[in-house]
């Protein structure tokens, strides 16, 4: 059997990495993803920084180029794609997509990934859980979340009423943050719930969440 010329870099379980699988689901776009180890220091080692000098995942080739950056790897696979999760076409659809798929990685994901990374992966990394930081990023979230509810009661999807790369984006780390005990945070804004469970039915996203087996551990380890 022939091996794809798209190649994916990392280990799934990463937010990073599922938002470049998740696009090239959404694009249709056969990959091969090459299992790497944290724990062994893969992404440390010298043929991977070559791939990305700053040792971080996602990396993915596409035949002779080399990506780095999870955002940039899912423009880049739409673009060549499916640009029109781009809002390609039209200069405003286009803009707005811009503006929301930078809510999310500024506004959004910092503080979604702050209380992930305490509720769920502390146990990985050694630690015990820091419950002031949740609460911290919980407080803020929930002033982030509101605007969101403004926002998706206007229209079905954040740029407009099309979906776009600004709602798949969020996909993988809400994915991980709804396993953690403050999943009520969504469940409690209506527009916020119905744009959440329309994007965790989409066919990608189901595939892509069986990459990121993170359950309910976030409730299990509420004080760890």
């Amino acid at each position: 059997m022939a091996t794809s010329a798209v190649k994916v870099y990392g280990w799934a379980i990463s937010p990073f990495v599922s938002r470049a699988l998740l696009a090239l689901e959404e694009a249709g776009v056969d990959y091969e993803l090459v299992p790497m180890s944290r724990q062994a220091g893969d992404h440390h080692r010298p043929e991977h920084l070559a791939r990305n000098p700053f040792g971080k995942v996602p990396v993915l080739e596409d035949g002779d180029l080399t990506l780095f950056e999870s955002h940039a790897i899912a423009r880049h696979v739409l673009r060549k794609h499916k640009p029109e999760l781009l809002g390609t076409g039209n200069l405003e659809q286009a803009a707005l997509v811009d503006v929301w798929f930078e809510v999310e990685a500024h506004q959004l994901s910092p503080l979604a990934i702050a209380i992930v990374v305490e509720c769920i992966f502390t146990p990985f990394l050694g630690r015990e859980r820091n419950q002031a930081v949740v609460d911290e990023n919980v407080e803020k979230l929930k002033k982030v979340l509101e605007v969101y509810e403004a926002r998706l009661s206007k229209s079905k999807y954040l740029a407009g009423d099309f979906l776009s790369v600004a709602d798949l984006s969020h996909f993988t780390i809400m994915h991980c943050f709804m396993a953690t005990e403050y999943a009520a945070l969504v469940d409690a804004l209506p527009h916020v719930s119905a744009w959440w469970e329309g994007l965790a039915a989409r066919p990608a996203a189901k595939k892509v969440a069986e990459f990121m087996p993170v359950g309910t551990a976030g409730a299990s380890k509420k004080h760890d």
